[in-house]
């Protein structure tokens, strides 16, 4: 039998997912000797608060408020942050990557906003990064991405990715309530934040959207070429009528790469009722992709919470752990340079338009601007119309000159 490789693990901070992971590590630490022939042991906690520390049961001993008792540490080769935010968790990870410590992160932010510099620190210090919980929590998706989908060229990702917004929405549609009632009902339960612009907003599934995509396109997709829109202007008018027309209204994280371009976006969206996304209720999480020989794939689960999150971090520990000697890194860590010409910057979708009554006005600016109707039905005084595809500044400019619209949402099929 081979001998036992022992790695030690860093957590920095033991909140929510890192005490998860934590929980994890040790109650599985056994079994993953067993199965993957791997002895980890959590050799150092980053952590102020001791009383979280002894509530989880961590020796004090191994507990540090010093970075460089980390980075110093030969015992350690994997450092796992869960502090969320850019800074200090950046500069942090960085500082163990040029120490030739590979990471595993959850924090979609920094990781979109900081990859290349990542990358470079990682390749200076000849470690990893391993990044599988920042996008659908346990999901296994980054790992599929990477490993999974080698015989395809992927074509387009959609994605519900933020529970907080799925759980919002599901409700407004299942029980006919109105957003800020679903908002301070999602606060109260845990999956929204006091300040929840981060998920409401859409900036989450950016971040989100930014990883997977580039991923997928074997490109970087950086956050500012996404286009962004949160969920506090969808009405439950809007999603009633969509109801009645067939459609299940989601946030979705949406790319596509065609014809050599690459378009991403984040927006309220309505998808046919029958389209397997439309399923995925609650706080749950789900990808769905084409491959251009696999076809339709879609990954589906717990988007959040302290042990689905912490299955993915301890996963990539495990990976991280069976990599040492040749650790991963990515695509771009040579060069980081983002052509403008690898992007759409103007994307085509159908539409929804609702409108108060003034239906000539807005059949009048949808011919102007050679905007096809496929559908218009008059209801309680409104009238809504769906629309062929159309160039998304084609349609804010027909629609500028129609003061009536109550409503917009864009449609995918």
């Amino acid at each position: 039998m081979a001998e036992i490789k022992k790695v030690g693990v860093a957590l920095l901070g033991v909140g929510v997912v890192g005490g998860g992971t934590y929980e994890i590590l040790t109650t599985k630490r056994e079994m993953i000797k067993k199965n993957d022939n791997i002895d980890i042991e959590v050799k150092c906690v980053l952590e102020r608060n001791i009383e979280r520390c002894k509530q989880l049961g961590i020796d004090e001993k191994i507990v540090s408020q010093n970075i460089d008792d980390i980075v110093n540490n030969k015992d350690i080769q994997i450092v796992a942050e869960f502090f969320g935010g850019v800074e200090p968790a950046k500069s942090f990870l960085i500082k163990c990557l040029k120490a030739g410590k590979s990471i595993v992160t959850a924090n979609k932010e920094m990781f979109s906003k900081s990859w290349p510099e990542l990358e470079a620190a990682a390749k200076e210090g000849g470690a990893g990064l391993y990044f599988e919980a920042s996008c659908v929590g346990g999901v296994p998706v980054i790992r599929a991405l990477t490993d999974s989908m080698q015989g395809n060229a992927i074509t387009g990702l959609k994605g519900i990715v933020n529970g907080t917004t799925n759980y919002i929405l599901s409700k407004m549609s299942d029980e006919g309530v109105d957003y800020d009632t679903c908002l301070k009902e999602a606060q109260k339960l845990g999956y929204a934040e006091a300040n929840p612009t981060a998920d409401v907003d859409g900036f989450d599934a950016m971040y989100k959207n930014s990883i997977l995509s580039s991923l997928a396109y074997r490109k970087r997709v950086p956050i500012d070429k996404i286009y962004r829109e949160g969920i506090s202007g969808v009405s439950v008018d809007d999603i009633n009528y969509g109801k009645e027309l067939g459609y299940a209204i989601k946030l979705l994280a949406i790319s596509k790469c065609l014809d050599g371009k690459i378009e991403a976006r984040v927006h309220p969206v309505f998808i046919p009722a029958s389209h397997p996304l439309a399923s995925v209720k609650g706080s749950f999480n789900a990808l769905y992709m084409h491959g251009d020989n696999v076809d339709d794939v879609m990954f589906y689960g717990r988007g959040a919470g302290a042990l689905p999150t912490g299955s993915a971090i301890v996963s990539d520990i495990v990976f991280a752990a069976g990599k040492l000697e040749k650790p991963r890194r990515f695509y771009w860590e040579d060069d980081v340079t983002v052509n403008d010409d690898d992007f759409a910057s103007d994307f085509v979708s159908k539409y929804y338009v609702r409108v108060a009554g003034n239906k000539a006005a807005a059949e009048k600016a949808f011919s102007g601007a050679k905007i096809e109707i496929l559908k218009s039905v008059e209801k309680d005084g409104q009238v809504i119309f769906l629309t062929g595809e159309a160039h998304e500044s084609t349609m804010k400019n027909a629609l500028a000159a129609v003061d009536s619209v109550k409503g917009l949402i864009r449609v995918e099929d």
